[in-house]
């Protein structure tokens, strides 16, 4: 891999993880519903889970979709299914300090299973492993992989922080469900190019 072919990598694995998308919104609503340090195995499920599955999808993986068309509707379904799902548990969901019965923190195996019912993280994988390895060596797809893994754990990590930030304005009650609900809807709408592709 080349050096202008390496920033660049780093440059769209940036891009890709900083920006708004079911990630980064469940990691701010998990930031101001319960805190840093509660949402920590959250994002390094994000994180390390992202980073697997960039190496299987660069190891072949999609040739599954080639070859069984009907896998690709399968994990369509499953995806909007489980980000409804997620969305009303956001909704749902009550600061730590409050009824923590109504929701808890996504746990690290959880959040690197949600990557691969993800449609911007299947994206981002798809997108990385075609345009950054056009020989589609292992060494090429090991280096998108760690280029990932570097860039996307601090990247997610800063919409946590954003959301424990916002939960100083969301000590009310009201505000705290208009925000989880305005999350939730927001992660409903990440759907849309899902649902309606060009």
């Amino acid at each position: 891999m080349t050096y202008d072919i390496l920033l660049a990598l780093i440059a769209f694995a940036f891009v890709s993880s900083i920006t708004p998308g079911p990630n980064n919104l469940m990691l701010m609503a998990s930031g101001a519903n319960f805190g840093f340090r509660r949402s920590i195995p959250h994002m390094l499920g994000i994180g390390l889970g992202f980073t697997v599955m960039v190496l299987l999808v660069g190891a072949g993986l999609v040739q599954l979709f080639d070859t069984y068309p009907v896998s690709y509707t399968a994990l369509k379904v499953a995806s909007v299914a489980y980000l409804l799902f997620l969305a009303w548990k956001i909704a749902r969901a009550a600061p730590a300090e409050g009824h923590s019965e109504t929701g808890t923190p996504m746990t690290f195996l959880q959040a690197a299973a949600f990557q691969w019912v993800n449609p911007k993280a299947w994206a981002m994988a798809l997108t990385a492993t075609t345009a950054y390895t056009p020989d589609q060596t292992l060494q090429a797809i090991v280096v998108v992989a760690l280029v990932f893994g570097s860039v996307n754990l601090p990247s997610v990590s800063t919409w946590t922080v954003l959301g424990q930030q916002m939960a100083r304005f969301l000590t009310n009650p009201r505000r705290l469900v208009v925000f989880n609900w305005a999350m939730a809807a927001l992660l409903v709408a990440s759907l849309y190019p899902v649902l309606w592709p060009n």
